[in-house]
């Protein structure tokens, strides 16, 4: 592609991106689609020569739409908002072009020197004390890094850095390796899972602080934790309060949290990643009280700043606890303001960094901070007519109080009624929730974020979430007349019941529904059942991992659950390239025993032309060994048309016979 088409292209694909943009809400929200769907639909292989544009853009509506959850979409309600808006795309657009590695000042002093003015704006807008802003003579100042997890893990192994450099000072004899073993960070049973991954990267023990009726870490409980672990010896030197936690849009008590860090020498990180943006609103900026004490704080300008992925903004007080942790100077990079400008590169993880600081720059200049601040309470205003709507319909209710713009709610009942309503909401795709647990409470997450959302689209919403309740509900009864019955009166029951047990698919409610059907009835009322109604894999019984898992079934003499049960009628299956008349049952036998007969007692069965494959194996008692055969073991019953001959299996050293069809030698 040269220049010219490049700029006819180019034309053609911006008025795409306006018109898929601009009629969003006609798309499908969540893709009726199962995971593979896109190989049968492009080749195996990359093509040998070019492909025209015109030939490539086809295939844009033909393979990538019909996969696209569309996230900008007005009923796209699940995790936060990834937005973008027009300026975010052009700065992109010109970022891309000029695709400079902006690692150090002298790399390309623009992208460094932009970065730090706009983290300045973007931090007096939020209400962000002094100390975190880029300013002569200060060690604070602001960075864009890639996401919000990415923060959490760059803050706490600079908390590392200090804590061991720290000790090391107050005990000399003391290495690194026997600090790093004790250093304890803390965080709320509500904190996002980045601040686990970011303790088990660090190689720390991470505690969970129980939160509060409202979802919130207190200080006083954290400092009985923290009391708790010096008391043992260990070194608390980091915690992670959350402002806008993931399942609810909660706050932690930010002012009571960082007085403890502040008076025990703990390094403080502030995660806002959804609910910084609505910081630069002065209303809002209560939750930031005590800010003025932690050490560092991030949020995602590209979650509800209409700046599209990837765009986190982080301040620290201390940047030189930054270069302690991640500076290297190796010659080449190296220049002559080194030591007077920043580099960039001391202040993350990657060596280089995009030039993200451009759309962020657009975005602000253009919508200005009161265009964005409408933006923010809009989605907020929007949030609250829904939460209205669910709190004036009985069959409902809100277990969690609404923060800024996330709605959680649940139908009322056990969580396996509000599972189903999520699940069906999202495989009719005019929706897309995901849902959380709040305290063992299964709830739906509704969280209002498009610019292009409208009452309209609310009120559409809601229709659609009534209308899927209202089936869900009829079909309650369904539910409900399914035999419960508990794990201590199965093993009363049936003494031979196995641990293995079916959880129906349902994560947040666990049951025993159908692993206590088959446990209570007779195996032979199990089977005539099933077999009316389970459809059998039909190439189950040339799997070894199946036939392996099938063996055990048998040895063990157990009655298990349904998913080993359902194995089992996969390999019992007659296999449609065999005669309708053999047997495809999976053996156990062992040398050292004779061979048990069924209850049947009739060696004719074999050459009855009644035979029933499912008849058989129940009447067949399960055989208990002493040593465990390998898979290579397995013969078929029907032995009449076979030739047997004694070998020794090299795999085990038992002697087995090998067996081979006599037809082979007529």
């Amino acid at each position: 592609m040269n220049s010219e088409e490049f700029r006819i292209q180019g034309k053609e694909l911006i008025d795409y991106i306006a018109d898929y943009l601009e009629n969003i809400r006609d798309r499908r929200v969540f893709p009726d689609k199962k995971p593979g769907f896109i190989r049968d639909l492009i080749p195996d292989s990359a093509p040998v020569k070019g492909e025209s544009w015109t030939s490539i853009f086809k295939d844009v509506e033909k393979v990538i739409m019909p996969g696209v959850t569309h996230w900008q979409s007005p009923h796209m309600h699940a995790y936060f908002p990834a937005l973008n808006s027009y300026p975010s795309m052009l700065g992109e657009m010109l970022s891309n072009a000029i695709n400079c590695l902006g690692f150090t000042w002298a790399s390309s002093p623009v992208c460094t020197e932009l970065e730090m003015v706009v983290m300045n704006w973007l931090g007096k807008m939020i209400g962000l004390p002094e100390e975190f802003l880029h300013r002569k003579g200060g060690d604070g100042g602001g960075v864009i890094q890639t996401t919000a997890s990415e923060c959490t893990l760059i803050s706490l192994l600079a908390g590392r850095f200090v804590a061991i450099k720290m000790y090391e000072d107050l005990y000399p004899d003391a290495n690194k390796h026997e600090i790093n073993g004790k250093l304890v960070a803390y965080c709320s049973d509500q904190a996002h899972s980045s601040v686990e991954k970011a303790a088990l990267i660090g190689l720390v023990t991470l505690r969970y602080i129980e939160c509060d009726e409202n979802f919130s870490m207190r200080g006083d409980k954290l400092l009985k934790i923290i009391m708790q672990d010096r008391e043992a010896g260990l070194i608390p030197f980091w915690v992670c309060a959350t402002l806008g936690t993931t399942g609810s849009c909660a706050f932690d008590n930010l002012e009571e949290i960082t007085e403890v860090c502040y008076n025990e020498l703990l390094w403080c990180h502030v995660d806002a990643a959804y609910a910084g943006s609505s910081f630069i609103c002065p209303e809002y900026r209560t939750w930031l009280k005590g800010v003025e004490k932690a050490n560092s704080i991030a949020f995602n300008p590209s979650k509800w700043l209409m700046v599209h992925f990837d765009c986190t903004a982080m301040w620290v007080k201390n940047s030189s606890a930054l270069h302690g942790a991640f500076n290297v100077n190796p010659l080449y990079l190296t220049h002559e303001y080194s030591g007077l400008a920043i580099d960039y590169m001391h202040w993350q993880i990657p060596l280089s960094k995009r030039f993200r600081s451009l759309k962020l720059w657009f975005v602000i200049r253009n919508y200005g901070i009161a265009g964005l601040q409408e933006h923010i309470r809009k989605g907020v205003v929007l949030a609250e007519k829904f939460e209205s709507f669910v709190r004036g319909d009985p069959r409902f209710e809100i277990p969690a109080k609404r923060y800024l713009g996330l709605v959680v709610f649940r139908l009322v009942g056990d969580n396996f009624i509000t599972e189903a309503l999520c699940k069906r909401l999202n495989s009719r795709g005019n929706i897309h929730c995901v849902p959380a647990n709040l305290k063992g409470k299964y709830v739906i997450r509704f969280t209002v974020s498009s610019p292009r959302s409208t009452l309209d689209d609310i009120v559409k919403d809601w229709k659609e979430i009534v209308r899927v309740a209202n089936e869900i509900l009829q079909e309650r009864e369904k539910y409900l007349r399914r035999a419960k019955v508990p794990l201590g009166e199965i093993k009363e029951k049936n003494e031979n019941f196995g641990s293995s047990l079916l959880l129906s698919n349902v994560p947040m409610s666990p049951k025993i529904v159908n692993a206590s059907f088959a446990a209570i009835y007779d195996q032979g009322d199990v089977l005539e059942q099933f077999t009316k109604t389970i459809k059998f894999r039909k190439d189950a019984q040339d799997s070894p991992a199946m036939r392996r898992r099938i063996k055990g079934i048998l040895m063990s003499g157990k009655q298990f659950s349904l998913d080993s049960r359902l194995d089992l009628f996969h390999g019992i299956e007659t296999s449609p390239t065999q005669k309708s008349g053999s047997n495809n049952l999976p053996v156990v036998e062992d040398s050292a025993e004779p061979e048990e007969k069924t209850s049947s007692g009739s060696e004719n069965d074999n050459t009855s032309g009644s035979h029933s494959p499912q008849k058989d194996n129940l009447e067949v008692s399960p055989i208990r060994h002493n040593r465990s055969k390998s898979v290579d073991h397995q013969l078929n019953l029907t032995i009449n048309d076979l030739k047997v001959e004694k070998q020794i299996c090299n795999r085990c050293g038992h002697k087995v016979e090998k067996v081979e069809r006599v037809e082979d030698y007529n």
